[in-house]
């Protein structure tokens, strides 16, 4: 059944299956994505479980921050949303942005499992090329307003900043443009102690934009993880190996689905 509701005067859409009785999962996507991205992975639980899949707040259906939030204020809202709705004790389920969003959500508040599917939340190392592109970019807003006047050197700088951008970026509006740039910049390993809940990791060995070293980092620092890493997959594992993916979930929450039809 797809459904809004509002917190804190924004609109989040999001889509509810399952049984209204069973255990509760928050199933949260990547950047860019909506809630029908990981739709599949909502059709494997939903026959023993009572699933939320979100469209993360800048997202799908839903409204956009009112700021440029952090991974932070993320979290804080679907930690509202979690209230609002009478959920304990959750099983979080985060690909990618998603990720970020259950690592610190499972810091901080009781959950009962965690699957995180490539997931972010460690700050990518960074070449030398990058912080020249960063540092003549930031310098280049100092001095082009001077130089073309205001307007014209505003110009120039949004043509440079969506050129340089990825996809993602280049595709975001303003505002989740500075929502992007702030939480890449967001480093997670701080909390990865802090989470108790059994986690299961799941990646694409050919993962790029989350490479596998991240899922091995936080398979050492979660204290009860484990990792299933597909040759042949990237990025998006759950949809590159459909299969393989369906196998090692059904594994890990058998005894939820156990009893259904």
């Amino acid at each position: 059944m797809e459904k809004d509701i509002l917190i804190d005067g924004l609109k989040m859409h999001y889509q509810e299956t399952g049984p209204v009785d069973a255990n509760p999962v928050i199933l949260m996507h990547g950047w860019g994505c909506d809630h029908t991205t990981v739709r599949s992975v909502a059709s494997l639980l939903e026959s023993g479980m009572h699933v939320y899949n979100l469209d993360l707040p800048g997202h799908g259906k839903s409204d956009e921050p009112p700021t440029a939030w952090g991974v932070d204020d993320f979290t804080k809202y679907i930690e509202k949303f979690s209230k609002k709705l009478d959920i304990e004790n959750p099983v979080l389920i985060g690909h990618s942005f998603g990720g970020r969003i259950s690592l610190l959500m499972s810091s901080r508040n009781p959950i009962s499992r965690m699957v995180l599917i490539d997931a972010a939340g460690i700050k990518p190392k960074r070449k030398i090329d990058y912080y020249l592109k960063v540092y003549s970019f930031k310098l280049a807003k100092k001095i082009l307003p001077i130089i073309l006047g205001k307007s014209k050197g505003q110009q120039v700088i949004d043509k440079w900043r969506g050129a340089a951008g990825s996809a993602d970026y280049r595709n975001s509006s303003s505002i989740m443009r500075a929502v992007m740039s702030r939480c890449v910049n967001e480093d997670l390993k701080h909390v990865m102690p802090e989470i108790k809940a059994s986690t299961l990791l799941i990646w694409g060995e050919n993962d790029t934009a989350t490479p596998l070293s991240d899922a091995r980092y936080m398979e050492k620092h979660i204290k009860d993880a484990g990792l299933v890493a597909f040759p042949d997959a990237g990025h998006y594992s759950f949809l590159d190996n459909p299969g393989g993916f369906a196998a090692v979930m059904k594994e890990f929450f058998k005894k939820d689905l156990s009893g259904a039809n």
